[in-house]
């Protein structure tokens, strides 16, 4: 029983060396194939980690356009309700030119009530539109500034210091609100 017994314990002890050397194969594979997973999970985060910081920064650049979008919008409101009565100041402004050169005809007479009257109205209404925001263009010193006047005439000047210069005021210039509306027509000095 000895000699079989050592067959058998032979045979047992080859099975188990083929067992033994296989199994570091298998091991080695199945370390190859959780490597493998392990890499391609590791591109899939980095892909993932990509794709967040790319909606990160779109979402970034959206929510800036938008309060772009949003602040111009405010500020365009802003400008809409402050000039938003320039027509009607527009509209008014024959009237008030009218009223000075009913003025300016019965500057000669006496305080009669017609005069009175016309004043008044005339006073009234200049009071209004500055209470909107509207301003008469000042001409300073008689220098010509083509920013808020027009030139509709030239006349040769008397002297050589007032070439350039405003010399007669033909109509009058308006601004509302800091924007000029109406410049203001003038003959200059040439």
């Amino acid at each position: 029983m000895s000699k079989k017994h050592a067959e058998k314990e032979t045979k047992d002890s080859i099975v188990n060396e083929k067992v033994e050397t296989s199994m570091p194969a298998e091991k080695t594979s199945e370390k190859l194939e959780n490597q493998t997973s392990i890499t391609e999970e590791n591109k899939e985060v980095e892909d993932l980690k990509v794709q967040i910081a790319e909606l990160n920064d779109k979402n970034l650049r959206l929510f800036s356009e938008f309060d772009n979008f949003r602040r111009r919008t405010a500020k365009e409101k802003l400008e809409l309700i402050k000039n938003a009565s320039e027509s009607v100041v527009l509209s008014l402004l024959p009237v008030i030119d009218d009223f000075e050169r009913a003025l300016e005809a019965h500057k000669g007479e006496d305080q009669t009530t017609t005069r009175e009257g016309i004043e008044l109205i005339y006073t009234k209404l200049c009071g209004v539109l500055n209470q909107q925001g509207l301003k008469v263009l000042e001409i300073k010193e008689g220098v010509f500034d083509a920013e808020e006047q027009e030139a509709v005439a030239q006349v040769p000047a008397a002297s050589e210091e007032l070439k350039g210069k405003v010399v007669d005021v033909v109509q009058k210039g308006y601004v509302l609100n800091g924007k000029v509306i109406r410049f203001a027509k003038v003959v200059v000095a040439n």
